[in-house]
């Protein structure tokens, strides 16, 4: 079976569209190329990856849509995106919850996730597609502030991230104004000409695994983002055996509860694909049966949650809880306030 493998890194983008703001990162770039090696070593021989200046929305575009065009029914494509996510206004009323269209931040202009959904329309029913988003894309101003002055420190201190000072991978509110506010026509128009997302049927089966949940931010480091670091220790050089849901299960016992990496699946639903190991080129039958070694996994899926994965979600609450206090109180008070 055909594989492709598309490996998206921004470490800085153009200040010409973005409000004079470079969005400066340090390891998107090396996630974009772990990411090609790990796809190699799979056996995938179509690779390609596109980092900062190359990673422009045309390229991005034009690359999943040369892959849509060559993948048929049984193929497999693994698409990975590492960089600051953003939000524009929603104007074709596809986002019900916070009237936001979420964005990948390309080094000349936002890809909008109408662009996304369409471009995942064009693939042939049966092609399986595994995307990796180690991106964040609701950095309010009282989120950002707990992460910079209580939450990353902590972190820091636990050694759980490898750089002392890590940016999160939210575009600050300020530079998401400016530039929809100097650029609205352009972004309003891509999304008049795209269907809403709820309009478009994805007839291929797509398994998401994304760095954070909507709630929070994701973090970069110095040599891999955080997400992309557990992920590597999780996949330990293709010795992870498991499917993909436990994948990101793996993943997630390695985050602290201030990053909890999201599942999702999109399109039409094929569990033999979900059963199998991730990155397997091989269509699921096509040997001995993919489900086999992963029983304990499926097992686990429907008899209960993992008792790590039920703690992470009490501290997420927890989380939750203080950013609304935060929220509420940052106007008025030091915003070390609601942790006395």
């Amino acid at each position: 079976m055909a594989g492709i493998s598309i490996n998206v890194g921004l470490n800085s983008v153009d200040p010409a569209h973005y409000g004079n703001w470079d969005g400066k990162l340090n390891a998107c770039e090396n996630d974009a190329r772990d990411m090609q090696r790990i796809a190699e070593a799979a056996g995938v021989e179509k690779t390609q990856v596109l980092l900062t200046k190359d990673a422009t929305a045309d390229a991005v575009r034009s690359a999943i849509g040369a892959a849509a065009k060559e993948l048929h029914s049984g193929d497999f494509l693994f698409m990975t995106y590492s960089g600051h996510g953003g939000q524009v206004p929603d104007t074709n009323g596809d986002e019900k919850e916070d009237a936001k269209d979420e964005t990948w931040v390309l080094f000349d202009r936002q890809l909008v996730d109408d662009e996304l959904y369409e471009l995942w329309s064009e693939f042939e029913p049966g092609t399986r597609i595994f995307l990796l988003s180690d991106s964040c894309h609701s950095g309010t101003v009282a989120r950002v502030m707990l992460y910079q002055q209580a939450l990353t420190p902590a972190m820091v201190e636990q050694n759980l991230i490898d750089d002392p000072e890590p940016r999160t991978k939210a575009v600050p509110l300020a530079v998401e104004d400016e530039v929809y506010k100097e650029h609205h026509k352009l972004y309003d128009e891509i999304q008049s000409s795209h269907k809403a997302r709820e309009d478009v049927e994805v007839p291929a089966s797509l398994q998401l695994i994304s760095g954070c949940q909507d709630n929070q931010l994701s973090l970069d480091g110095d040599k891999n983002g955080m997400f992309t670091q557990r992920l590597l220790e999780t996949w330990d050089d293709g010795k992870f055996k498991g499917t993909y849901r436990a994948f990101w299960k793996e993943i997630s016992k390695r985050m602290p509860a201030t990053q909890s990496p999201n599942y999702l699946r999109v399109g039409k639903r094929n569990p033999a694909f979900e059963r199998q190991k991730p990155l397997t080129l091989a269509l699921p039958g096509s040997s001995r049966p993919a489900s086999r070694p992963y029983r304990p996994y499926r097992q686990e899926e429907t008899d209960g949650v993992d008792p790590r994965l039920e703690a992470l979600e009490r501290d997420n609450e927890v989380l939750r809880k203080a950013l609304a206090i935060f929220a509420r109180e940052s106007d008025a008070a030091p915003a070390a306030r609601p942790y006395r």
